[in-house]
């Protein structure tokens, strides 16, 4: 494993994770979606880890974990990882044209990358990518009636009003807590906050208000609790900026 200023990094083409956007109270719409790309074959990724969890509690901050698996040849497979996850990080490097993918890596708002443990870095991105026209600017809603669940897109406006993307819906476990009996980690309990256990596509956004059906059993697994829906530029293999997401408990 090599490491660079105490993230690992590896090199590779990306795919992408798309967000579904939860209704969070009125007085808290969110300012910025976090993904955080982990591993916990990461030596240096439990102090990220934590971070993500103390931002998950922010109601205006989306912080997601996406567990990567091309660590798990170091002695540890991670048992949360998962290759689109892999995939997704790899497709934003390619978007941002350099080869920039290493664990812990933050993404702030589908644009800019920072250190996963650096929490002054995380931050100041939210602040500097908020600045860009359209980004989480869409209003995005998310309700859970009976078997079902609803995502709702608002009209774009001003700067969005020719906008595309897709909405992409996130079946979530709120605190996963992983023992680590091998590898760089070894003998470590370390909490993972808000992981991704599974990815759905609810459908194509071209700017005009939409609204999607999907039944709860579609995205349901053991231990998800929460759901999370993102609207985002481009498409998962050319991932753009967040333009809106939502966060809501499911239990």
């Amino acid at each position: 494993m090599m490491a660079y200023s105490s993230i690992s990094r590896w090199s590779g083409a990306l795919g992408v994770c798309a967000i579904v956007v939860v209704a969070r109270p009125a007085h808290a719409e969110p300012r910025a979606v976090v993904e955080l790309f982990t591993s916990q074959g990461c030596s240096s990724c439990p102090p990220a880890d934590q971070i993500i969890g103390e931002l998950a509690k922010d109601p205006g901050v989306i912080a997601l974990s996406l567990p990567i698996d091309y660590w798990d040849y170091l002695g540890w497979k991670d048992t949360l990882a998962d290759s689109r996850f892999s995939a997704r990080q790899k497709a934003y490097s390619r978007m941002r044209g350099d080869r920039d993918v290493y664990t812990p890596q933050a993404v702030v708002n589908g644009s800019k990358h920072v250190i996963g443990s650096d929490r002054a870095s995380i931050e100041g991105a939210m602040i500097e990518t908020k600045k860009a026209d359209g980004v989480m600017s869409v209003p995005v809603k998310m309700s859970v009636s009976g078997k079902q669940l609803t995502v709702s897109v608002e009209a774009a406006k001003g700067a969005t009003a020719t906008a595309h993307g897709e909405v992409w819906l996130c079946s979530v476990a709120k605190a996963v807590p992983i023992t680590i009996s091998r590898g760089e980690n070894r003998g470590r309990e370390v909490t993972y906050h808000n992981v991704v256990r599974n990815l759905l596509k609810v459908g194509d956004w071209n700017g005009s208000s939409g609204s999607w059906t999907v039944p709860l059993e579609n995205i349901s697994r053991d231990g998800v609790d929460a759901a999370v829906v993102y609207v985002q530029d481009g498409n998962r293999d050319k991932p753009g900026p967040m333009l809106g997401a939502a966060y809501t408990s499911l239990h």
